[in-house]
């Protein structure tokens, strides 16, 4: 079945003389980034480079997000809404979007944004101390011990855990679940997964078990 919510030929550009709102959303987390406006050159030059450009009311021109400062949004995907007169880009954003240096234009995610989006702030920075590997990082050091390693750890936290549910108070549980989710977290890069594939896999189950 075809998605009319992808169809960007159903775009109606009059509405707004040919400028469309467009809110940008983290791709993982769903945190609102920014609002901005986009025209028909706009929209394509987005799709073409792969990075969120605007077309600027003040400055009469289009304008990549980030052309300055390095921080760009990098597009996942682009859905329009029922009346074909909003667009929703879904993005990866690389630094602060603001110009104010937070998360967001609508303020920092601990100020904000839903707690469990932080989920996917965790999952990017262990990916970079994946590909960086800074010296003295905790994390550095359970990716040189090797797989091995990671998965004694995570046994080791899921057992604790267990322990707290049992025997501990709520707050010793949270610890210690907090602790479980790091690791594995950790083991799932380390195998080139991530917590967005679990949750993916997660989704499907759910999509499935409702249309048995």
């Amino acid at each position: 079945m075809n998605d009319s919510n992808t169809d960007l030929s159903r775009l109606d550009w009059t509405k707004g003389d040919g400028l469309l709102p467009a809110i940008v959303q983290h791709w993982l987390s769903g945190e609102v980034l920014m609002l901005g406006y986009m025209n028909a050159e706009a929209l394509a030059q987005t799709q073409v480079r792969g990075q969120v450009t605007f077309y600027s009311r003040s400055k009469q021109r289009l304008w990549t997000k980030g052309e300055s400062s390095g921080h760009v949004l990098a597009l996942k995907s682009i859905r329009i809404d029922c009346d074909a007169d909003t667009l929703l880009v879904q993005a990866e954003p690389h630094g602060p979007t603001c110009h104010r240096g937070t998360s967001s234009c609508f303020g920092d995610r601990a100020e904000a944004g839903p707690p469990l989006g932080f989920l996917a702030e965790l999952n990017a920075l262990v990916a970079s101390r994946h590909a960086e590997r800074p010296l003295g990082s905790y994390t550095t050091s359970l990716f040189e011990g090797g797989i091995r390693r990671m998965a004694q750890k995570v046994g080791e936290e899921g057992v604790e855990t267990a322990l707290a549910a049992v025997v501990q108070d709520d707050a010793s549980l949270l610890g210690e679940a907090a602790d479980l989710i790091f690791h594995l977290t950790v083991m799932l890069r380390a195998r080139g997964l991530s917590l967005a594939d679990v949750a993916a896999l997660l989704s499907a189950r759910h999509t499935t078990r409702n249309h048995r």
